[in-house]
């Protein structure tokens, strides 16, 4: 397959979960499809952060990963100072950033085509449906969302707009997080195992703008048929492979041109090359940790005793929560690396006292505690025996891919559904640590039992055979392989690319 004619843009929300993702698939696209172009569109706000120092602009092109590889150029979503929490809403940051996107990616597709590099195929990660129309008002041939989340909260906000509503609303009226509900062709779910996000039933609460967004999505998704007035499809890549969610796959192909590709993973398909030459800078909002050498830190330690905590990029630690994890890690008495981003708190006397406490914990026993490291490299250090984690999806599909026991200890959104496949669909791959119902703080004892469960032999070896089973699928000739080599053959078919 000739390649040279491929360009491939990826336009991402302005949060580490959006760009770490879409990072990890430029730069396997630029492998799969050598010669080809690969830019990342990030926002303003995000890509000063990734490149620090630059005085950057909207419009403004960068390479960074340290080769040819990927490039990247800067769109405008309004919010170019970053968007504060505590002064707007995320409604009226989803409203603005659409008027304001739509024009900035207008004019970065017009100056890559003028350039002579015009996008041949906009990818983009999730809350930016808008992305695909102005796509191809811009004569972009193909369109394809990254879904950065399980294949099973697609496939249950799929059903939810097409027939399926009432039965969610009814079940999370009721207010059992064990309520069940059944979607075609899914297991049977309950309320807590669902994205969060289909139980709002208050208009005034602050996530209720996202649904509306995913049922935008949604219909863009969907095929339609042999109605000329509709535009084609927007693609689907998931960021997960069909071991792990057949039955969310099998039952979106009827309805979704959907494409299993993952884990997509940069070490996956770039470590055999690591002694040749350095592998891409991290590119992350947050600075790494420059207190001291957590990696160094690592190899002082035996196999398979660390407990690695890491909550993720957005979400937050109560005071409670912390002091509860920091009474776990007294009574476990294993070694742990405790990611506490600066970002944790916005009050300051808050702040301060989960600072205290996380100190202490490191200072009582064999830990350390950082604001941010690479995540992927901890994982993969033969030290670490289990990763308690939110249930981002990110962290979910590295610590498969490592061999990692879990701990999930979801809070929103798709985190429900990240813990129900580990703990319930992928063999036992990790536990899901219950949370008080009043204010969702998992205490001590409870994260203790859990982190005794997956630091077991029986959790390492199922977590072993996982694996193994992430990385046949993005082997050559493994199905997630021939899944991208399948839409790619799509995308020359529609003009594409040659």
């Amino acid at each position: 397959m000739t390649t040279t004619k491929h360009h491939f843009l990826i336009a991402t929300y302005p949060a580490q979960g959006h760009i770490t993702p879409a990072r990890h698939l430029a730069r396997r696209l630029a492998g799969a499809c050598p010669g080809a172009r690969v830019t990342i569109c990030a926002p303003l706000s995000a890509f000063r952060r990734m490149f620090p120092g630059a005085a950057a602009v909207a419009g403004e092109e960068r390479g960074g990963d340290g080769d040819d590889a990927v490039a990247y150029v800067a769109y405008s979503d309004g919010y170019d100072g970053g968007f504060d929490r505590a002064a707007d809403s995320y409604a009226r940051y989803m409203e603005r950033a659409r008027a304001a996107g739509e024009r900035s990616l207008a004019a970065v597709l017009c100056r890559l085509r003028a350039g002579g590099r015009p996008v041949t195929c906009a990818l983009y990660t999730l809350l930016l449906p808008w992305v695909a129309g102005v796509a191809r008002e811009h004569g972009v041939a193909a369109t394809a969302v990254f879904w950065i989340q399980p294949a099973t909260a697609l496939a249950a906000y799929y059903h939810y707009f097409r027939g399926h509503r009432d039965a969610v609303a009814a079940a999370a009226a009721s207010g059992d997080p064990g309520a069940q509900v059944r979607l075609p062709g899914l297991p049977p779910l309950r309320v807590r195992d669902l994205p969060s996000f289909l139980a709002i039933t208050d208009e005034d609460n602050p996530f209720a703008f996202v649904l509306p967004e995913f049922g935008e999505l949604m219909d863009a998704l969907e095929r339609g048929g042999d109605d000329p007035s509709r535009p084609p499809p927007t693609y689907v890549l998931a960021n997960t492979f069909d071991a792990l969610e057949h039955d969310a796959l099998a039952s979106l192909r009827p309805h979704v041109d959907v494409f299993a590709v993952g884990p997509v993973l940069s070490f996956l398909h770039e470590a055999d090359d690591a002694g040749k030459r350095a592998l891409p800078p991290p590119r992350d909002v947050f600075d790494h940790d420059r207190n001291g050498d957590f990696l160094s830190w690592l190899d002082s330690k035996p196999a398979k005793s660390v407990v690695y905590i890491s909550f993720g990029s957005s979400s937050v630690m109560s005071r409670n929560q912390v002091a509860e994890i920091a009474d776990a890690l007294a009574r476990i008495k294993r070694p742990f690396l405790w990611v506490l981003r600066k970002d944790n708190c916005r009050d300051g006397e808050d702040d301060a006292a989960i600072r205290s406490l996380a100190a202490a914990a490191g200072d009582a026993g064999a830990g350390t505690v950082v604001e941010w490291c690479d995540q992927a490299r901890v994982l993969s250090h033969p030290s670490v025996a289990c990763f308690v984690t939110h249930g981002g999806w990110n962290s979910i599909l590295e610590g498969v891919a490592c061999g990692v026991p879990l701990v999930v200890a979801p809070q929103y959104s798709d985190q429900g559904t990240s813990a129900w496949l580990v703990a319930e669909r992928a063999g036992g791959a990790g536990v899901r640590a219950a949370a008080r119902e009043a204010d969702g703080v998992v205490e001590a004892a409870e994260l203790a039992r859990c982190v005794v469960a997956a630091t077991s032999g029986a959790a390492a070896s199922r977590a072993a055979a996982w694996r193994q089973e992430a990385r046949a699928a993005v082997a050559s000739g493994g199905g997630s392989d021939r899944s991208l080599t399948e839409f790619l053959r799509r995308i020359v078919a529609e003009g594409g690319g040659n």
